[in-house]
């Protein structure tokens, strides 16, 4: 079974009213929950990888894991590179089976970003591989992307329109009122719903969320019982990702609500059982905890049962 695009993925979403998630590995605990939670509920997937969680990792130990967990599960499922800024990086992903890539040129002027997203789509179109652009600037630190408070921009309808018309890319990143990381608002969570309304109803390619994590209070209540220091950590509630994606959304971006729900739990596990010391044993338990947060987005993004 070869590996999906993006594309193949997220314009039957789109059409269908749903959206595919996008959740974020580095390494084969993550990589087998994300697979066996979607295999459950018969759902398709974005298998998305950092430019860092590449250099942990490695690009043909990514590449195989998720390969042979498409193969032996029967998953949909895409390879995707999330905020690729490094052209080096880019060309090794598509030298290395990557199916997506994520051109993230939203720090640089608007017709800047259009170059760049625009070479990378000339990169990739001869290969098949699709492309995803960005508009705007979310708030957060995710990875080697930090952005502050003064520099958040939303993603401008028209702009939109024109960027998507001059790049040729496959779907937009937009940003409506998200942030990357824990620590998403201070304020009571509030999406620009209209503004991403406008979008949709005149961008003809499909539309991405970022930094959607919703920071569940059971899983960070576990996290802070065992010894996490995580004060003001807040996410994006269920409420407003329904909304988004009954507003043109049609893939969510989760990462750091794995990250919790795995250092939860191997806290929980080692406070629990001090006398195991098999690193299988501890990290088996970090599986469960992601694939309870996987299985739950893919009810809520309503992409079960359309693989």
């Amino acid at each position: 079974m070869s590996l999906s695009t993006n594309n193949d993925l997220m314009v039957p979403a789109r059409t269908g009213g749903y959206a595919v998630g996008a959740f974020n590995t580095s390494n084969l605990e993550i990589t087998r929950a994300i697979f066996e939670a979607a295999a459950e509920l018969g759902s398709p997937v974005i298998v998305a990888t950092s430019q860092s969680a590449i250099t942990y990792a490695g690009y043909d130990n990514i590449r195989c894991m998720v390969e042979n967990m498409a193969e032996a599960t029967g998953v949909p499922a895409s390879l995707h590179l999330d905020h690729g800024t490094d052209l080096a990086v880019i060309e090794q992903c598509l030298e290395h089976g990557w199916t997506s890539i994520m051109i993230d040129g939203s720090h640089l002027p608007f017709d800047e970003n259009i170059d760049a997203t625009k070479k990378v789509v000339e990169m990739c179109r001869p290969r098949g591989v699709s492309v995803e652009g960005e508009l705007g600037r979310l708030m957060g630190v995710e990875d080697e992307i930090s952005v502050s408070a003064n520099e958040v921009v939303y993603t401008d309808p028209e702009q939109a329109v024109e960027f998507v018309e001059r790049t040729g890319c496959d779907s937009l990143a937009i940003a409506i009122g998200t942030s990357h990381g824990a620590y998403k608002f201070k304020a009571e969570p509030k999406l620009a719903i209209d503004r991403l309304a406008q979008i949709a109803a005149t961008v003809r390619v499909p539309l991405v969320l970022h930094g959607a994590s919703a920071v569940p209070p059971d899983v960070l209540e576990l996290a802070t019982r065992y010894g996490a220091e995580l004060p003001g950590a807040k996410g994006v509630p269920p409420q407003s990702i329904r909304e988004a994606i009954g507003g043109g959304i049609s893939k969510v971006n989760i990462d750091t609500d794995l990250r919790l729900a795995f250092t939860g739990r191997v806290r929980e596990f080692l406070a629990e059982s001090p006398e195991v010391f098999d690193p299988r044993k501890i990290l088996s338990a970090a599986i469960e905890g992601m694939k309870d947060v996987i299985r739950s987005k893919i009810e809520l993004f309503g992409s079960g049962g359309k693989a």
